[in-house]
């Protein structure tokens, strides 16, 4: 700040100023106060899908440009393995059972905008810090941190009551049950048990109909009413949820105002580029934070069609194709406007792609490359590991590689140091400040340890021995994969983080990630002198960081993620919501 008074001072000093930014810019302190900043998070994005992480069939020209232009993360980890705990810890920099935004039952993301379930009002976004720091800050895109808490309008985990001046997108998230054409995602097992209880139900309701009309069953004709009754009841009381998803879940909002209900699947992604361009015209007179959340690669991978049959590898493909021309788009803007000096662009993705979404013979998840496991999976490499790039041009050195543990965590700090903010004191903050690493004025990561969940259980931790470079991992529990050696969990769909559904390790698996980075050469005490040191160093860091856990509300609790009709957000008088806002543009 004092380096800008003396500019309004002397205009002599200007020169000199100009000159220290441009003297080894990769070394000192910037003296660029409050950048812009872009944040691009994908959806469900495998690390191997894009050009610059090796692959080399699914085209990614604008993505890799960043990676070419700035500073590209090899280990950047998510800090849990799906949406909604990973966007709060991303948003809080905090692991996500710290605001109770992870799970201990098997609904581990928010299901419904009707829950009363979310990212609680106590807890302080980098958005809101940003924000009272004078940035405008804008959120497009997907949210999916819940809405309400008590009544259909207090909008308490609403983008608004976390920092952000405008939000445009889904206040949920992209699921198959938005688009009509395609088979229904959301619950499906689940859905299942429901309608073949209702017809058993009906069944056993007909026969003792029957029976009665008939002779064959003495039943009294009340108990049959109460039977058809309760029949009807059960129907209505699940139908009326699961029955209507597009039209409770699948909603645009601008702000508190919903635009769309139920959504137009197929302008939603020209509706996202258009306001998320003209969020950086609007705003490029004053510092700005935009975070464009894509829609894109979740299912039901809404292309548009001139990216259809544009890739090798089906709809997947030309959907990432179609979200890379999105970063190209959004690029093209910072540089029209003449803010590509004064922007941090950074891209991620919030977790490893889903292996087992698939519809018949159609992969319709992503790709993880060399890295086991997949989305869900909380202690295998390949639900966690995640594109990590950041660009700031004459202050990130470009074309450089880091190979050193970093988490999505770590963007909170970041941000708010860069914007001249402070992280609060009052609570735990796991991220780190990763200026230093990225400039090269630090040789490592900040993270000694790093805690890998599943859910609210702990399935692996990382140590990152400094000294040594070897970065070791211990995996207390691991998923069983369905069917056996599959490497995933087909059968179900997802795998679980507990119960059946994990192997408790009593001698924990270990393995050395420089040296073994795809997790198939499980170390031993036979086989590795240092087994012994690493479990016993990783187990009183386990202790440590368990002492600094506090019990919280439970946000995903069942009570917090089933349907409340009170508190569906709706678009005309409840039950009859329906709008389209957007039709006439």
């Amino acid at each position: 700040a004092s380096f800008t008074l003396l500019c309004f001072r002397s205009p002599l000093v200007t020169p000199l100023i100009f000159g220290l930014l441009l003297q080894a810019p990769f070394t000192q302190p910037s003296t660029i106060t409050q950048p812009n900043f872009v944040l691009l998070l994908a959806d469900d994005l495998g690390i191997g899908d894009v050009g610059c992480y090796g692959n080399d069939t699914i085209r990614t020209p604008n993505i890799d440009g960043l990676a070419k232009e700035g500073v590209k993360l090899t280990q950047h980890l998510a800090a849990a393995p799906l949406c909604t705990p990973s966007r709060a810890a991303f948003l809080t920099g905090r692991y996500p059972l710290r605001s109770g935004m992870d799970a201990i039952n098997d609904y581990r993301v928010i299901f419904w905008n009707a829950g009363s379930g979310g990212l609680p009002p106590n807890e302080t976004t980098f958005a809101k810090i940003l924000q009272n720091q004078g940035y405008s800050t804008g959120l497009i895109g997907k949210w999916h941190q819940g809405v309400n808490c008590e009544s259909r309008n207090d909008h308490c985990h609403h983008p608004l009551k976390h920092g952000f001046d405008y939000f445009y997108g889904m206040p949920f998230t992209l699921i198959s049950d938005c688009q009509p054409t395609e088979t229904p995602e959301m619950d499906r097992a689940f859905r299942r048990k429901l309608w073949l209880s209702t017809q058993m139900i009906g069944l056993i309701t007909l026969t003792a109909v029957l029976g009665r009309l008939t002779g064959l069953i003495s039943v009294h004709w009340r108990t049959l009413t109460c039977l058809a009754g309760f029949s009807l009841l059960f129907f209505i009381s699940w139908f009326s949820s699961y029955g209507f998803v597009r039209y409770w879940n699948c909603i645009m909002m601008r702000n508190h105002g919903i635009t769309e209900q139920p959504m137009v699947t197929d302008r939603t992604t020209s509706l996202i580029l258009r306001e998320s361009i003209s969020f950086i015209e609007r705003n490029k007179y004053k510092p700005f934070l935009l975070f464009l959340s894509f829609l894109h690669s979740h299912t039901p991978l809404l292309t548009t069609e001139k990216f259809l049959g544009r890739s090798k590898h089906g709809l997947y493909g030309d959907n990432v194709e179609e979200m890379d021309w999105m970063v190209g788009q959004v690029l093209d803007a910072i540089d029209k406007e003449g803010l590509r000096e004064t922007t941090l662009v950074y891209f991620a993705s919030d977790h490893g792609g889903w292996l087992e979404r698939k519809e018949g013979e159609r992969q319709l998840g992503g790709w993880n490359g060399i890295y086991k496991g997949g989305k869900a999976m909380g202690g295998w490499e390949g639900g966690i590991r995640v594109p990590g790039i950041f660009r700031w041009p004459g202050v990130l050195p470009a074309g450089t590689v880091i190979d050193e543990p970093t988490s999505l965590m770590d963007i909170y700090p970041t941000v708010v140091h860069l914007a001249g903010g402070e992280v609060p004191q009052d609570r735990v903050v796991d991220g780190r400040d990763l200026l230093p690493l990225l400039r090269g004025a630090a040789a490592h990561s900040e993270h000694e340890f790093l805690f890998h969940y599943c859910g609210v259980h702990l399935h692996a931790v990382r140590w990152h021995q400094k000294d040594t470079g070897a970065v070791w991992k211990a995996h207390y529990m691991t998923p069983i994969f369905s069917p056996p050696g599959a490497g995933a969990c087909y059968d179900r769909g997802f795998c679980q983080c507990f119960g059946e559904g994990v192997t408790h390790h009593e001698t924990p698996l270990l393995f050395e990630l420089s040296q073994d980075p795809s997790e198939a050469k499980p170390l031993s005490a036979d086989t590795e002198p240092l087994f012994d040191t690493v479990i016993g160093k990783i187990g009183r860091a386990v202790e440590e960081h368990r002492r600094t856990l506090t019990p919280v509300p439970e946000q995903l609790s069942v009570s917090n993620v089933v349907w409340k009709p009170w508190l569906q957000p709706c678009c005309g008088t409840f039950p009859f919501c329906w709008c389209d806002k957007e039709g006439d543009n």
